[in-house]
């Protein structure tokens, strides 16, 4: 009897040994996928250095206008009377497609500004919002455009297309965004202050729908780039900016 069991001790014990490599390997396609895709995830990319506009010009243009400059370590607009053709916004020198983009920004009271993205600039696009979907950077309190749209253009919106679910912005303080946008999950969102508050469709069928419900419905350049340049909108008010890092998202 002892015999026997033992025997039926080593089967079991070799059927276990060969099954455990089989299951090892069937699970590490899966982990080296996630790992590479997260490792790519963590990579920073510094878009503002806080010392000069290296990386940055005027849309449409090349040399930053002086209504920009730089105030411990931040980029400060300060608006004045536009001249006649004059560009005030500003963009990345690179392009970007799938990402998520780390910012602290400082509205004025009263003010409003923006964060584009997938910016194209062509002399034929006057402003990167022709081209560019938005992120509203507003003071919801004392700014009229808080009170139309529905809430499609407070702070956090994706402006004119969807409100925010929380109003976190704080007017004369530093807000913290993040917003991801990730072409291949067709996924969007918006971080504020560590609170989600929009998330939304990038492309497709349902982005479609979402630009057709809104003031873009017939332009067509908006939206129709995967790739384009991060912008920051002058809007004739005070804004600061600072801490303005990258990663790219990849498949790879």
């Amino acid at each position: 009897m002892k015999k026997v069991i033992t025997i039926m001790a080593v089967a079991i014990g070799l059927t276990a040994c060969k099954n455990t490599p089989k299951e090892a390997a069937s699970a590490e396609p899966e982990t080296v996928s996630l790992g590479t895709e997260m490792q790519a995830q963590q990579v920073w990319t510094t878009l503002f250095n806080g010392e000069d506009f290296s990386g940055w010009h005027a849309y449409n243009g090349s040399e930053v206008p002086d209504t920009w400059t730089i105030e411990d370590g931040a980029m400060v607009f300060t608006p004045r009377d536009r001249k006649e053709g004059e560009n005030l916004n500003l963009v990345t020198d690179e392009r970007f497609e799938s990402f998520e983009l780390s910012l602290e920004a400082k509205i004025s009271e009263g003010g409003n500004s923006g964060i584009f993205w997938s910016v194209v600039e062509d002399p034929s696009l006057s402003e990167p919002y022709i081209s560019g979907p938005e992120i509203q950077d507003l003071d919801d309190e004392r700014h009229p455009e808080s009170f139309v749209g529905e809430g499609t253009h407070k702070a956090g919106a994706l402006y004119d297309m969807i409100a925010p679910s929380a109003e976190a912005n704080k007017a004369g303080e530093w807000n913290h965004y993040l917003i991801h946008i990730n072409h291949r999950s067709n996924e969007g969102f918006v971080m504020l202050n560590g609170e989600e508050v929009v998330r939304f469709p990038v492309h497709g069928p349902e982005g479609e729908a979402m630009k057709a419900n809104s003031k873009f419905a017939n332009w067509e350049a908006f939206g129709a780039s995967r790739i384009g340049k991060i912008g920051v909108q002058d809007h004739g008010d005070i804004v600061a900016y600072r801490n303005i890092k990258i990663r790219q998202l990849t498949n790879k």
